[in-house]
């Protein structure tokens, strides 16, 4: 153990300029930033951290649940953010190990957009008459929906990164930092190359752009796109509600689990596991029209009642 006593304000400091040094995302180091900040409500920034210890963050999720409006997956991710500064700390010989659990919670229903949401989204409108904000709405819906990525991915799209020699889009800004290379369908194809004549720009600026042709802001987006769904009548809206939807379109129309993975950017098939386990109810629709052993026993039966006539 070092001699140095650290108060926990002092290591968190180091904490950030290890995150840094790591070039770890900026939005992970802002999670971070923001958890400390309720952390240090009911943990004094002087602490030490030497004593810091099990009992310490126990008592930190009781005064959560007791003094804090939140839901249990908001205190499961102050804990985890907690527990990887702490980790850090213990790496680093601050203070002694020792293990952390975060408190368990509920499955929440994963939200998608229902058929006839989408017929209401995805409805090309009148390009004589709509202005270019409608009209990049609903690109922005039709390409969410033909390739499933994050917001942030979006936004991030620049016109070069569309590669129609290839049939296949770019995506440079992922949340685990991995590009990928998305194939675009023929409609999305079609729609894109219609888009960039009228949206116009160089290879260099964004692909959805605001209405100066700069980029767009996660915020103002969100605020676009929820004005756009209730024009549209679709009182449902999010974002990230699409790439829900287009993970439940592509497991109820037969699509790959380990396809999807890699469409989707995971680095594992526990996201995807999840996927499938809240459709289903979706699943079992027209259950018995696919299944294998009924189409058997089906045709079986037709033949042997051939054969009796």
């Amino acid at each position: 153990m070092n001699d140095y006593k650290m108060t926990f304000k002092s290591g968190f400091e180091e904490f950030t300029i290890y995150c840094i040094t790591k070039n770890l995302s900026k939005d992970t180091i802002k999670h971070h930033e923001s958890v400390i900040k309720t952390v240090f409500k009911f943990i004094s920034p002087d602490i030490l951290i030497e004593d810091i210890t099990r009992t310490t963050v126990n008592k930190f999720i009781l005064d959560c649940k007791s003094k804090l409006n939140i839901k249990d997956v908001t205190l499961n991710t102050y804990v985890r953010s907690l527990r990887t500064i702490l980790y850090y700390f213990m790496e680093m010989g601050y203070t002694e190990r020792f293990n952390i659990r975060a408190p368990r919670f509920d499955k929440q229903i994963i939200p998608t957009y229902s058929d006839e949401e989408l017929k209401k989204l995805l409805k090309k409108p009148n390009m004589k008459q709509c202005d270019f904000i409608e009209y990049r709405n609903y690109m922005i819906c039709q390409f969410f929906m033909g390739v499933g990525c994050r917001t942030k991915t979006l936004i991030n799209i620049k016109i070069k990164d569309v590669d129609f020699d290839n049939n296949v889009v770019y995506l440079n800004t992922t949340k685990n930092r991995r590009p990928l290379i998305i194939p675009l369908s023929s409609t999305l194809r079609k729609e894109i190359r219609e888009y960039i004549r009228i949206r116009k720009g160089k290879e260099d600026d964004y692909l959805f752009c605001s209405i100066y042709g700069e980029q767009i802001t996660r915020t103002r987006l969100f605020n676009s796109m929820q004005d756009y769904n209730r024009k549209r009548n679709v009182n449902q809206s999010g974002l990230h509600r699409f790439r829900h939807t287009f993970a439940k379109k592509w497991i109820l129309n037969g699509g790959s689990t380990l396809k999807l993975k890699e469409i989707l950017g995971h680095s594992n098939l526990e996201m995807i596991t999840t996927y499938v386990n809240m459709f289903t109810e979706d699943l079992k629709k027209d259950f018995d029209q696919f299944n294998p052993l009924e189409n058997f026993n089906k045709h079986t039966n037709m033949n042997f009642n051939m054969k009796r006539k």
